[in-house]
């Protein structure tokens, strides 16, 4: 009989991606907002998942709430509120890259506690994005994470600051609550343009030391198409991309933030203590190499598709195994189907 899998909740904001068409005007419409779209594709990955979030009470919610339970998804008691839900509308350049415009709104559930089931029944906990920066929530999830972290069943924090500066706008306040977080957060991973935006006056390599220096265990860079680059206190290993067509680069960070917190997960199914990722000492070159890459081909996967459409378990290589086997970074790396 197998052990139940790690369980992982995420916390942050959900919203509709509005997609914009070249006069301006709505042509599509795609739910999204980076932990939601986290919570999805650990979904997709067969990791069981919940999500703290805010939705509204209208068709745009809805078709939120069902995308999630479709995908296995467990939506927070309280995450639905009566008022419109959030968007974010997408103006895509040539590139496939995206420039939004938010109307947002965002706090955490009333009444929610390190107590309530949800977050007393999971091993790692994610924040990030605009649900770890815009008030009243922020401050309320770095209250509830030192909650969490000083509780009996401490759980591994998990943290992508997916920096919006057109909403972020004040840079040493947002640094000010990244560093907050990032000193209670076991894995950190942010991109190469949210490094350079929080830490303007140092280079990649010496942001990524100050990072480590907070006690994070693994910091995670990604690079864009050169791959992403993993780093402990002692090691430092860079993975390349995977070459795809773009469609667009809607939740490619969040798809390589799934599966690195699936992989992370992954370690304490096989019995890797937490207190060894939280350190880093978990890690060698080899598993690191191994879980960037896999990061790497999931994120290629979502790229090669319109709007955040993380892969399914099935897309990674993996079509004949049971739903709730887990997948190994190693062998999903070596999978030839993606090559």
């Amino acid at each position: 009989m197998s052990l139940p899998l790690t369980a992982v909740t995420a916390i942050g904001e959900s919203l509709v991606d509005v997609i914009a068409g070249s006069d301006g005007a709505p042509c599509a419409e795609h739910p999204g907002g980076s932990p939601m779209n986290i919570a999805l594709g650990l979904a997709r990955l067969n990791r069981p998942v919940a999500l703290v979030t805010r939705i509204g009470d209208d068709a745009r919610g809805a078709s939120i709430a069902e995308h999630l339970s479709e995908a296995g998804v467990t939506l927070a008691v309280g995450s639905v509120r009566d008022e419109p839900t959030s968007t974010a509308t997408a103006y895509l350049g040539a590139d496939g890259s995206a420039e939004y415009v938010f109307d947002l709104r965002w706090s955490l559930p009333i009444g929610l506690s390190v107590d309530d089931p949800i977050l007393a029944g999971s091993d790692i906990v994610h924040v990030g994005s605009i649900g770890a920066f815009l008030e009243p929530g922020g401050s309320a999830v770095v209250s509830l994470l030192r909650q969490l972290v000083g509780s009996v069943c401490r759980p591994l924090v998990c943290f992508d600051p997916n920096m919006r500066p057109s909403i972020v706008t004040d840079q040493r306040a947002a640094l000010a609550r990244f560093e907050q977080i990032a000193a209670l957060a076991a894995v950190v991973k942010l991109s190469d343009e949210d490094a350079e935006w929080l830490y303007p006056e140092l280079g990649l390599e010496a942001a990524v030391e100050r990072i480590l220096r907070f006690g994070v265990g693994l910091v995670t860079v990604t690079l864009g198409s050169a791959g992403a680059l993993l780093a402990t206190r002692s090691l430092r290993v860079t993975v390349p991309g995977v070459t795809v067509e773009v469609a667009d680069t809607i939740g490619a960070g969040d798809s390589f933030m799934s599966a690195l917190i699936d992989s992370i997960a992954g370690l304490r199914d096989e019995g890797v203590s937490a207190e060894a990722l939280r350190t880093g000492s978990a890690f060698d070159t080899a598993l690191l190499t191994d879980i960037g890459g896999y990061a790497v081909r999931c994120a290629a996967i979502t790229v090669s598709r319109p709007g955040a459409n993380p892969p399914t378990r099935a897309e990674i290589g993996f079509p004949g195994r049971h739903p709730d086997e887990k997948i190994n970074p190693r062998e999903a790396t070596r999978s030839p189907e993606l090559l």
